[in-house]
């Protein structure tokens, strides 16, 4: 490979990150095990410290197998506000640091250092700034340091906790090789499954697999999950913007009253914009309503909530909003929502007033209205809008 093509991909990850923010607040809490989550027993672990993984805890788990595991675990139920005021202090101090950097979570990061070794040396520079994290945030991070994304991916969990590790060029497929496949990033527990089931258990087996036994089993990820099996990966790293708000409106094709309908359109719009809140990994806490009137008076009122993306926590302040903000009693030519003060995040770490099923639920409905078209599954309410000939998603902004 010639110098000018090879590149220097540093992936950063805060060690259990939301843990980690609460010992910052408590001293008592460290080195003790910990969950974060929802409280109840149909609630679900967002987080857990190191000493509750040890007796076979992990995020996503059920809170009460979770509490059978370890029974002697501090369970917080988490604050996602203070979450997210120390993700963006990180990324402040990554943006001030970096040339290009991708914030692919609330707590993971990918920089781009290519070209920077003829200068100062990107390992050097990368644990330059792992040191500064440390000392200006008091939080544990992670890196490693390779030619692309899926192998610094991999090298900064067998890095973790609170360590760094560098991946030489030419020596991702030795580093792989011993490696559970579960390592690498794409693989999910049906895939492991499926893969174990073929006899495949290590990558060093998937390495010297052919590419076309693959293709022919998992389709065109078959051929993806070779070149990630043998440190093949040309994605780049997404330069970092940061979306302000998203939202959307909806001009009547005659000015109207009837407020059920109102509300089945505002239920429909905030369907369709919490979902691709959570197809850009995204969450909102501030939520905004506006009505025009016949007579083109406009107002409109906002409300400041926890970060979320869920509809059952969104549709409830719209609703309000509507009914603090309609009091005229005028017909009214327009409607609209707003989702504001946005920030990166996953929708499965919110999962604090989550239960089991209504994580699963949202999970299944995009899936669904991703793959067949928005609003293949929606509320009832807003298959009434629909068919009142309301039209809720003309107006869809960023």
């Amino acid at each position: 490979m010639n110098i000018s093509q090879q590149r220097s991909i540093v992936h950063m990850d805060l060690d259990s990150f939301f843990v980690s923010v609460e010992r910052l607040f408590d001293d008592k809490l460290k080195g003790k095990p910990i969950l974060i989550g929802g409280t109840g027993d149909r609630g679900v672990v967002a987080s857990c410290s190191y000493e509750s993984r040890v007796f076979g805890v992990h995020s996503a788990m059920p809170m009460r197998i979770a509490r059978q595991l370890c029974p002697e675990a501090i369970i917080i139920k988490g604050d996602f506000e203070r979450y997210s005021k120390k993700s963006h202090e990180i990324t402040e101090i990554i943006r001030e640091q970096v040339p290009l950097f991708e914030k692919s979570s609330i707590d993971e990061f990918y920089i781009d250092y290519t070209g920077m070794d003829r200068f100062f040396g990107c390992f050097k520079m990368a644990h330059e700034l792992r040191q500064k994290i440390l000392h200006e945030s008091g939080l544990p991070i992670s890196l490693g340091l390779s030619e692309n994304k899926t192998v610094s991916k991999i090298a900064t969990g067998e890095a973790k906790p609170n360590n760094e590790k560098e991946i030489p060029y030419g020596t991702e497929k030795p580093f792989l090789a011993p490696l559970p496949v579960k390592k690498i990033p794409m693989i999910g527990e049906k895939t492991a499954h499926t893969l174990h089931g073929m006899g495949v258990k290590k990558i060093h087996t998937l390495q010297i697999m052919p590419e076309e036994l693959l293709e022919s089993a998992f389709g065109k990820n078959g051929r993806i999950l070779w070149n990630k099996a043998n440190g093949i990966d040309r994605s780049p790293v997404v330069p970092y913007t940061e979306a302000k708000s998203i939202s959307t409106e909806t001009t009547f094709s005659q000015d109207t009253i009837d407020v059920p309908k109102l509300e089945a359109t505002l239920v429909a719009m905030a369907e369709q914009l919490a979902t691709k809140l959570r197809q850009k990994k995204q969450l909102t806490c501030c939520v905004s309503v506006k009505i025009r009137y016949s007579d083109f008076d406009t107002h409109t009122m906002q409300q400041r909530i926890p970060y979320t993306a869920a509809d059952h926590t969104l549709i409830p302040i719209i609703k309000e909003l509507f009914r603090k903000l309609y009091n005229r009693r005028l017909l009214i030519r327009l409607i609209g929502i707003r989702f504001s003060a946005l920030v990166n995040g996953h929708y499965q770490i919110n999962l604090f007033e989550d239960t089991q099923e209504s994580v699963r639920l949202y999970q299944a409905l995009d899936r669904i209205n991703i793959k067949y078209g928005d609003k293949t599954v929606c509320r009832a309410i807003g298959i009434n809008a629909k068919r009142h000939n309301f039209n809720p998603f003309n107006g869809l902004s960023t």
